[in-house]
């Protein structure tokens, strides 16, 4: 083999040895695969999505989930929702990890669980600014089949919202969510008055 191409491809071969070891793959399914039950949940005003965590280096690792509150462009609460530090038992027991965030919105109340294989998070309750009708979940992957994020460090993996609203009277919330705009700018940026943002850390 070519001296050249044998260290080229060596190089790629330890960039993705390395790359696997300090990240972690995100994948979602949003929502329920049955459509009358879908229509139930999107009459309650209930959004559900599953986040999947694939990585080499994952098992065995502990997880915290929380959620912090935006007001006015500045932080207002941060609330742990799971705590997987706890208990060994929480620990993730392969390289493959599913979690379902389920959100309930109604008479300007938020209602937030999180559920694993086998156990739930407590239910964190807030209070909203304005109609629970205009608050909608959003994810950060945009067109993206699936992100690649740090191991290490609070990663923002899903927010819930009211939308940007455009001089002519319009509306959009993917903008903002697909926007690259750092989540605690959010806010500011687009003048979001009130907003939430779902963080997950491995330790």
């Amino acid at each position: 083999m070519n001296l050249k191409l044998f260290t080229a491809l060596l190089f790629l071969a330890i960039s993705d040895f390395g790359l696997s070891q300090t990240t972690v793959k995100m994948t979602n399914e949003y929502g329920f695969k049955n459509i009358d039950l879908q229509g139930l949940i999107d009459f309650e005003n209930i959004f559900l999505e599953k986040l999947i965590f694939e990585g080499e280096n994952i098992e065995g690792m502990s997880y915290v989930i929380e959620v912090v509150e935006y007001k006015n462009g500045k932080e207002l609460t941060r609330n742990i929702l799971f705590d997987g530090t706890e208990l060994d038992y929480f620990k993730v027991a392969s390289e493959k990890e599913m979690l379902s965030f389920y959100f309930k919105l109604s008479d300007r109340k938020l209602k937030i669980q999180m559920r694993g294989k086998n156990f739930g998070s407590k239910k964190l309750y807030f209070d909203l600014d304005d109609n629970a009708e205009k608050y909608a979940l959003k994810d950060f992957f945009g067109s993206n089949p699936e992100l690649n994020m740090p191991i290490k460090g609070k990663n923002a993996v899903l927010a819930l919202i009211t939308p940007n609203m455009h001089e002519n009277g319009s509306a959009s919330y993917c903008e903002v969510a697909q926007s690259n705009i750092r989540p605690e700018k959010l806010g500011s940026h687009f003048n979001i008055p009130h907003y939430f943002i779902i963080t997950v850390d491995f330790k």
